[in-house]
């Protein structure tokens, strides 16, 4: 047994979403990514003396509507706080945020393990807060470069339970926040622009023992592999320490994205380091249960409920309806499809396969696509009639399709002249032909061998040039064969 084994890692996670709203959290300034460094600022954002701050109300909305998906309790009165530290970033030399007052408490998000079993992370709060800016130390070779474009921009931040035990839940838990703020459109989830930053706090503990480690927060992780690997490397940088007898400090520590290892940033900030206390400037914010009824109510279906409509009310398998929930562009797409057909196993194929192929081949999402859900439709009810093959739809319709995009499929069809044959006297002549063509093997299929069956029928499909229907050109085949 390895010393790892005695020991069980406990993880929580802080998750700063960066809100898609128009404006800054406390001004009217642009909340831009990508702008000229410096431009998206006002007296307000750099905190001049005179200036006064107003809340966001989308910032309010995107919140509430978090703390409705998460299940949270959403607080009525919520008053904001100033967090006094210094960094060259943070212009005004602190952070108005939500201290002893957040807008949500408690709360969940369940993510689904891979051995298939469901895992219940529990939430501590959800606060409102404003962003800092961005220090870039590997432009100049000599200075430090401060771009403030983002100082003000709105956050929210997701404060987990310890409910983490490695680092492979911690990427699910990820996974699912991002898949979920997208949803809701509230952060377009993009970690390595940085809209979706997560700190983990790791610390380790004898498997019998009754008290938690000493706690150690990791910070500047642009990835969500990158989380992966810096609590890998600090569950195993701790049991080193405690098995030599070391003591583990509790600090801050950056993680190096080139070795996948953790360094010291500085010595673990307490509360009162920050010398929180009521933001002057700014009124409480009072939600009422009316305003949170309301926000429910323009709530899109969240990727849990449509996974189970499809499971259950389509009947598709979990791996199709996880594939189909996996962006909400997808889902929403299929979920417009499967009104105007209810072959839905077939619907999801088309999805999955045709349509994501060629969303692939040509780098844009669903939303770009401009083939409307009801024509995908009307090519489903040419195979399910038995007017085209599912080969002749494949290769040959959906793409003439994918150039002709207003053109109905039967329209195509009719084009491309591969609209099936139903005339039975046709299809048995070339039944005859086929069998003929091979008189040898007749003998064979009646002594047995009757994976031969299928030799016939592409010969018939071959001379019909795919236009004799499949399953009648099976039966007349069968039929001359048993005779």
């Amino acid at each position: 047994m390895s010393v790892y084994d005695k020991y069980k890692a406990v993880i929580g996670l802080e998750c700063h979403i960066q809100l898609l709203t128009k404006t800054k959290m406390y001004s009217n300034d642009i909340a831009e990514y990508g702008a000229m460094p410096n431009t998206n600022v006002s007296v307000i954002t750099l905190g001049h003396p005179g200036t006064l701050p107003k809340v966001n109300k989308s910032a309010i909305e995107f919140a509430v509507k978090l703390g409705i998906a998460t299940h949270s309790d959403i607080r009525e009165e919520n008053q904001f706080a100033r967090k006094n530290y210094f960094y060259a970033d943070l212009p005004k030399g602190y952070q108005i945020t939500q201290d002893k007052t957040p807008i949500c408490n408690g709360g969940y998000v369940d993510i689904k393990l891979k051995d298939g079993t469901e895992k219940r992370i529990n939430l501590t709060r959800i606060h409102m807060e404003e962003d800092a800016g961005k220090s870039m130390h590997d432009i100049d070779p000599f200075e430090s470069l401060i771009d403030l474009n983002r100082a003000g921009t709105p956050l929210l931040e997701i404060v987990t339970e310890p409910d983490f035990t490695c680092s492979d839940e911690a990427y699910i838990y990820l996974m699912e926040v991002k898949k979920l703020v997208r949803y809701l459109d509230i952060c377009d989830g993009n970690m390595e622009e940085g809209s979706l930053r997560c700190d983990a706090n790791v610390s380790v503990m004898l498997k019998d023992a009754k008290e938690y480690g000493k706690k150690v927060e990791v910070k500047n992780m642009n990835s969500f592999r990158n989380v992966q690997r810096a609590i890998d490397f600090e569950i195993k940088r701790q049991i080193d320490l405690l098995e030599a007898g070391e003591e583990i400090a509790g600090e801050t520590r950056s993680f190096n994205a080139t070795d996948g290892s953790t360094f010291a940033l500085r010595s673990k900030e307490n509360a009162n380091d920050y010398r929180y206390f009521p933001e002057p400037d700014l009124q409480p914010v009072f939600i009422t249960q009316e305003y949170i009824n309301t926000v429910k109510a323009h709530m899109p279906e969240l990727p849990n409920d449509l996974l189970k409509k499809f499971t259950t009310e389509f009947g598709l398998s979990e791996y199709d309806a996880l594939n189909l929930t996996d962006l909400k562009g997808l889902a929403l797409y299929f979920n417009e499809l499967v009104g105007y057909t209810k072959n839905y196993k077939a619907a999801a194929n088309w999805m999955m396969g045709s349509i994501k192929s060629y969303l692939n081949e040509n780098a844009i999402a669903i939303e770009q696509f401009k083939v409307k859900p009801k024509t995908i439709a009307d090519l489903i009810a040419l195979i399910d009639e038995g007017k085209i093959s599912n080969a002749a739809a494949t290769q040959k319709l959906f793409p003439e399709l994918m150039l002709h995009m207003d053109e109905a499929p039967l329209s195509i069809a009719q084009r491309l002249d591969i609209i099936q044959s139903n005339d039975t006297g046709a299809l048995q002549e070339l039944v005859d032909q086929a069998l003929a063509k091979y008189p040898e093997k007749i003998t064979e299929y009646k002594n047995g061998k009757t994976n031969l069956l299928g030799l016939f029928v592409g010969e018939v499909m071959k001379m019909g040039k795919g236009k004799a229907d499949p399953k009648m050109a099976n039966q007349l085949v069968k039929e001359a064969l048993e005779k």
